[in-house]
């Protein structure tokens, strides 16, 4: 037979990040202050082929060991400033303080109708980040009509998290790379770096990387959104509050401070958390070899994502908890919204699969475990003796009995043997196949266990008796020796 055609690495490549698409061009000026448009130019020629990313970043290291990116240069007096990300410094650091400051001091009084109002629109903006940035446009886990769309865009702009569209597309990257250098938020990178520092410093643009968005820019909301971001965010997050705590509590000051500045500090924390604790607390019980991990404490830090290792496994899950116990609000939201008409399609990963996962993780530990501990020579390993070979090693060797093909030295344990040493004595020499499987007692796991461990030898023409008798403990072999 003709050797099978393989998969084009570069066409595949090519499709995975959209590029063979003719997408609508959306534009909003923040693309190089973001430190995004030299992340995503990529040569697909070349950055596509991932044997080829690997001889290619081993090259650059020593081709950029004396002219290198300001991200892999030791900071300094002269040029800590070019390591930040100054777009991202004010957003996240420098804003979030004035309100701290004016909180703090006492500048700014907090009344209980702001703080209120502070907490119901927190609880808005972070909605509009879990169920639409997140579940809704990143991961496509349930669609959505246009007036619940419209709202996500609104006033996830009010959290100051970037548009839809950048937002979308760094997570879809974080989905394709998990764990490697090419992961914007990568977990193994620290817990501070997955937190913030990916935001407030200037990535490096040798790990660039793209993901197919070509469902965001058909979207006209995202693309109204991210055409008219900064006026929205400006809007959304400090204007619109700063008028309502005035107009109807007459707290102007409070409203910019607290339901503007603080609860934007907040959010943006909140949504960190989903980077960075939830790669760090918790356990893995889908799968463990990367690190998101499931906490109910994050979880409820992030509106319910916090079971990311659920969600690292089935991503277009509109759920990310699914006991009934679990903390899960957005998967709640989501529900509701399909009651009332306003999403649609919701799609859960079948029980079956879910299960698989589950199985195949506690396998995987119990082997690990499993591992750890002496279960006896394996029958494969064993030497086989014939008759006259077993009464040879019987003049040496006085502790030899044989049970169900297999021959162990038990003189060890005969001072030991919870059915008395005179019981064990009788056995020596002897076959003790009846004897020991239920003629004078039913052994247990853990007889099973303890004698294995003292296999020597496997009997000529035993060796059906040995597989079948090594199978009760849940050994298996396929039929080789005593031939």
């Amino acid at each position: 037979m003709s050797k099978m055609d393989e998969v084009d690495l570069v066409q595949a490549n090519v499709l995975a990040s959209g590029a063979n698409k003719k997408s609508v061009r959306i534009v909003n000026g923040l693309g190089s202050l973001m430190g995004s448009k030299s992340m995503v130019d990529v040569d697909f020629k070349s950055d596509s082929n991932m044997d080829y990313l690997l001889r290619r970043d081993e090259e650059e290291k020593a081709r950029y060991a004396k002219n290198r990116h300001i991200s892999e240069q030791p900071w300094t007096l002269n040029n800590w400033h070019k390591h930040l990300n100054w777009l991202n410094m004010i957003l996240v650091v420098f804003l979030p303080s004035i309100g701290w400051y004016m909180a703090l001091s006492g500048k700014a009084p907090l009344q209980l109708n702001t703080l209120l109002f502070s907490l119901f629109y927190y609880a808005v903006g972070g909605a509009s980040i879990t169920a639409g940035y997140h579940r809704l446009w990143s991961h496509r886990s349930y669609s959505a009509r246009w007036p619940l769309r419209l709202l996500y865009a609104f006033f996830g702009s009010a959290s100051v998290e970037g548009s839809v569209k950048w937002w979308g597309h760094s997570h879809r990257i974080h989905h394709r790379y998990t764990d490697t250098v090419r992961d914007p938020y990568d977990a193994r990178r620290g817990l501070w770096f997955s937190h913030m520092g990916w935001m407030l410093l200037k990535p490096n643009p040798k790990y660039r990387a793209r993901a197919d968005i070509e469902d965001l820019a058909d979207d006209w909301i995202v693309r109204f959104q991210h055409r008219h971001y900064i006026p929205l965010m400006l809007l959304s997050a400090f204007v619109l509050p700063t008028i309502v705590c005035g107009y109807f509590f007459n707290d102007y000051l409070g409203g910019f401070v607290y339901a503007g500045l603080i609860r934007v500090f907040c959010i943006q924390q909140a949504t960190f958390c989903i980077n960075s604790l939830a790669h760090y607390l918790g356990d893995q019980p889908f799968d463990d070899r990367r690190t998101p991990r499931d906490n109910w404490i994050t979880a409820l830090v992030t509106f319910g994502e916090g079971y990311h290792n659920f969600h690292h496994e089935f991503p277009t899950d509109y759920r990310n908890a699914i006991r009934w116990y679990q903390y899960d609000p957005t998967k709640v939201i989501i529900y509701l919204s399909s009651m009332c008409g306003l999403a649609y399609d919701l799609k859960k990963f079948s029980h079956n699969a879910i299960q698989q996962a589950l199985v195949q993780q506690q396998q995987k530990k119990l082997d690990r475990q499993r591992s750890k501990l002496n279960w006896g020579p394996q029958l494969t390993d064993l030497p086989v003796w014939d008759k006259q070979d077993f009464l040879k090693e019987m003049e040496t060797r006085k502790g030899l009995v044989v049970i169900s093909g297999i021959v162990h030295d038990v003189s060890g344990y005969i001072t030991e043997h919870p059915g008395g040493e005179t019981l064990l004595q009788a056995a020596l020499g002897k076959d003790a196949t009846k004897a020991f499987n239920g003629g004078v007692y039913r052994h247990s796991n853990a007889a099973h266990n303890v004698l294995a461990t003292m296999r020597v030898a496997v009997v000529k023409d035993g060796e059906d008796a040995a597989i079948k008798f090594a199978a009760r403990r849940g050994e298996t072999y396929a039929k080789s020796k005593a031939e």
